[in-house]
C-alpha cells in the first residue's frame, strides 16, 4: 500500500482476512450508532452503514490516510438478520435459516481526503438442515453473537452446513477482499 490504511473496525475477521491477503493497515475502532431507516431497502443498508462509519472515522485522515470502513448484513425474504441480543434470538435466526437459501451482503467504504468509494459485495448462501440440538451445539460452541445471522462461515456452521455459496467466501466471513483489492488499487 503506497499510502497508510486504517481499518475502521473490531471486527477480528476483517482484520484476519486483510492480513491474509497480504495488505498492510493498522486498525482504530470506536462505535456509531446502526441503526438504519426503516424504509430503507434491505439491499442497501450495508453500504449505507459502511459508508456512515467510514465519514464517523474521517477525523483519523491526517495526510494520505485511507479509511476502510465496513458492515455485513444476512438478508432472508427481504428481512435482515443482524448480530442476535441473545441465545434466544440466535437460536430462532439459525432456525430461519435452516434448510434455507440467504443473501449475505457486504458494504465497504473507501474514504480519503480525495476520494470515497462504497460497494458491495453479494454472496448467496445455502444451508442444509439444522437440528434443534445441531443449532443448540453451534450456539454453545461458537458464541455467534457478534455476526449477522448468529453465524459465522469460518465456524463449524460453516463447515457441516453450508452447502453451497454463489459469491466469495470471505464476503461471507465479513470482508468481499477481492473487491477491495482492486478498489485500492484504483485509489
Amino acid at each position: 500500500m503506497p499510502k497508510p490504511l486504517i481499518l475502521a473496525s473490531k471486527s477480528p475477521r476483517r482484520s484476519q482476512l486483510l492480513r491474509e491477503a497480504g495488505i498492510d493497515f493498522t486498525v482504530q475502532t470506536f462505535d456509531i450508532d446502526e441503526s438504519f431507516p426503516a424504509e430503507m431497502p434491505a439491499e442497501e443498508v450495508a453500504p449505507w452503514l459502511a459508508q456512515r462509519k467510514a465519514k464517523a472515522a474521517a477525523h483519523l485522515i491526517q495526510g494520505e490516510e485511507i479509511i476502510l470502513a465496513a458492515d455485513s448484513v444476512v438478508i432472508l425474504d427481504g428481512k435482515i438478520y443482524n448480530k442476535p441480543v441473545d441465545y434466544a434470538e440466535a437460536f430462532d435466526m439459525i432456525r430461519a435459516l435452516s434448510g434455507r437459501q440467504h443473501t449475505v451482503i457486504t458494504g465497504v467504504c473507501l474514504l480519503s481526503k480525495e476520494k470515497e468509494k462504497v460497494f458491495a459485495g453479494v454472496t448467496k448462501v445455502w444451508f442444509s438442515e439444522l437440528s434443534d440440538e445441531e443449532i443448540d451445539y453451534y450456539i454453545r460452541t461458537c458464541e455467534p453473537f457478534d455476526k449477522a445471522g448468529s453465524y459465522g462461515a469460518q465456524d463449524w456452521i460453516g463447515h457441516c452446513k453450508i452447502t453451497r455459496i454463489e459469491g466469495t467466501f470471505q464476503n461471507v466471513m465479513g470482508l468481499p477482499v477481492d473487491l477491495v483489492y482492486a478498489a485500492l488499487k484504483d485509489f
